[in-house]
């Protein structure tokens, strides 16, 4: 073989294997731009989305909810929720409304009421204990089964004292329970069927004239102290409104027929936590 042939030999081997190099960096290059291309792809996608949802957030309308004491429009993650109703502030939320009704309590309508005499204000509050069965809250909570019984539903087979009652109509304006929870059954515009046969200072029929206030409890055990906690707050609340009001015992307006609050309610307490004056307990502090 000449020289020539040689050197072409050798120079076609060499270009072979530089072609082969090439096109395996070509390959790499490809697969390279490839596998960047799919993770663009994917951040594009993912930034799309994300862009997306920001837009269809932005454009989704708040919704906008009213305030059930003053009747102001708000957005709802802005208001104050309280059951189904929204109020605009903590003052709204702790007031008692134009419809007699404090937002901060538990609002469970009572069919046991009726109208006041046209243009009586009430200016006395009257204050029981109830627990049902009688001392069951020693036990359990007799909470609920209070709150059925001023709605006429308690289901008198649960008990035989229930039975004994089942046919009573009564309610109060007010409930609290020994956890302090506050419910309300009756607007403080309307008579609740509390009192009774009942006189206070001479007036008959305190029922035209009074709000009912039961206290989840008996006379053999004491209140609880955040039970007058919720009372002195109450009672604050109801006299930003009424600031006439009075106070007194059912025991005190029905004489020898009822005996709550009974012993166990402390009416220094009670005056003391909430700095009612003393002229507007007319009955005293001791209790009876």
């Amino acid at each position: 073989m000449s020289a020539v042939d040689l050197f072409w030999k050798s120079f076609f081997r060499e270009y072979d294997v530089l072609i082969k190099w090439l096109l395996l960096f070509a390959g790499a290059g490809v697969l390279y731009l490839w596998i960047k291309g799919k993770k663009q792809t994917k951040l594009n996608t993912d930034e799309a989305a994300k862009i997306g949802a920001e837009r269809s957030k932005v454009a989704e309308p708040e919704v906008i909810v009213q305030c059930q004491q003053c009747s102001i429009h708000l957005p709802k993650s802005e208001a104050i929720k309280q059951e189904d109703r929204f109020y605009c502030s903590q003052e709204h939320l702790n007031s008692l409304d134009a419809q007699g009704w404090i937002g901060s309590a538990v609002w469970r309508n009572s069919p046991n009421q009726d109208v006041r005499p046209e243009g009586l204000a009430p200016d006395l509050v009257v204050i029981h204990h109830i627990s049902l069965p009688p001392s069951g809250f020693v036990a359990r909570s007799s909470t609920q089964f209070i709150v059925d019984f001023f709605q006429n539903k308690l289901d008198s087979s649960l008990h035989p004292y229930f039975e004994e009652i089942a046919n009573q109509k009564v309610s109060s304006h007010f409930l609290i329970a020994r956890s302090g929870e506050v419910f309300q059954f009756v607007s403080t515009q309307n008579k609740a069927w509390h009192a009774g046969v009942s006189s206070f200072l001479g007036r008959e029929k305190c029922n035209d004239f009074s709000i009912g206030i039961e206290l989840e409890g008996d006379s053999d055990h004491p209140f609880e102290d955040i039970q007058y906690s919720a009372l002195a707050k109450l009672s604050s609340q109801l006299s930003a409104v009424y600031p006439n009001l009075q106070f007194a015992g059912h025991s005190d307006i029905a004489p020898g027929r009822k005996t709550d609050p009974g012993i166990q309610f402390s009416w220094q307490k009670f005056q003391a936590k909430s700095d009612i004056p003393a002229k507007k307990l007319p009955f005293g502090l001791e209790p009876r």
